[in-house]
C-alpha cells in the first residue's frame, strides 16, 4: 500500500497549524524537513517548531534531517512512537552507530540518498534500516522537477531487498505530482512525501485525495 505523506515545507508558515488540523482526519502523517545551511544551502525550522508539529497533530512525523550531523538531533525532538528518522548517507557515510538510539525512541530509522548516489552504496547498511528515502531531486528546496533518472535505482533496490529477506520501505522525495506518482508506485516506491503537489492548489485536502484515489485505482 502507497502512503502520502504531506510535506509541510510547502506550505504557508503562517497557516501552518490551521493546515494540520485540515489535513489531520486525511493522512498518517506528515514529512518535516529539517535542514542546517551547511549540509544544505538552505535553513528550515529548528528543534522547538518540529516539535510543537508533534504536538499539533494525532500522526507520527517522517522527519528529514539534511544536516551534517543529524545524530544530535535524537535527543533534540520530542516525536511519537513510529515516527521516522531519516538521516543522509552523504552526510553520515557507514558511521551509523546512532541508528541504536534511533531504535529506543521507537522511531523507525531511514536512509536518504540524493540523486548523485549510487544506491548501492547504502547495500551494507540496509539490514539496519526500516526505510530508504531516494530523493528525486537534489535537496535543500521545494518545487524542483522530477529528476527521471532516480527511476534506475528502484529494480536493484527491490531486487536486494528480496533477496536478502529485509522488510525495509522504499520512500521517495521531490517532485511528485498527480502526472507521476501511479508509475513510481507501481514500479516499488511505498511512502511519498509531496509539498507542491498538494499544496500548489488552492484545497489541499482535495489535492491529497485525488491522489490517493488516483493511487488505490493505479495499483
Amino acid at each position: 500500500m502507497a502512503t502520502i505523506y504531506p510535506s509541510l515545507m510547502g506550505t504557508n508558515p503562517l497557516k501552518l497549524e490551521q493546515t494540520i488540523k485540515q489535513l489531520d482526519p486525511h493522512v498518517h502523517g506528515y514529512h518535516v524537513d529539517i535542514m542546517d545551511n551547511q549540509f544544505v544551502p538552505n535553513v528550515t525550522w529548528g528543534a522547538q517548531t518540529v516539535n510543537a508539529i508533534a504536538q499539533a497533530t494525532m500522526h507520527p512525523l517522517w522527519v528529514h534531517l539534511m544536516v551534517v550531523k543529524p545524530e544530535d538531533w535524537i535527543q533534540r525532538l520530542e516525536l511519537m512512537g513510529g515516527s521516522i528518522f531519516s538521516f543522509h548517507y552523504e552526510a553520515v557515510g557507514s558511521n551509523i552507530h546512532f541508528i541504536k538510539q534511533i531504535k529506543e525512541k521507537n522511531w523507525y530509522p531511514s536512509i536518504a540518498i540524493s540523486p548523485s548516489t549510487p544506491v548501492e552504496k547504502i547495500f551494507p547498511l540496509l539490514p539496519l534500516v526500516d526505510q530508504v528515502l531516494i530523493m528525486s531531486v537534489d535537496p535543500g528546496f521545494a518545487g524542483q522537477p522530477f529528476i527521471t533518472d532516480v527511476i534506475k535505482k528502484l529494480e536493484p533496490l527491490i531486487g536486494y531487498r528480496a533477496s536478502s529477506k529485509l522488510n525495509f520501505r522504499i520512500a521517495m522525495d521531490g517532485g511528485i505530482k498527480l502526472d507521476n506518482i501511479v508509475e513510481l508506485a507501481q514500479k516499488g516506491v511505498e511512502d511519498f512525501a509531496v509539498a507542491s503537489g498538494i499544496f500548489d492548489y488552492p484545497d489541499p485536502v482535495e489535492a491529497l485525495k485525488i491522489l490517493q484515489d488516483t493511487v488505490a485505482k493505479g495499483l
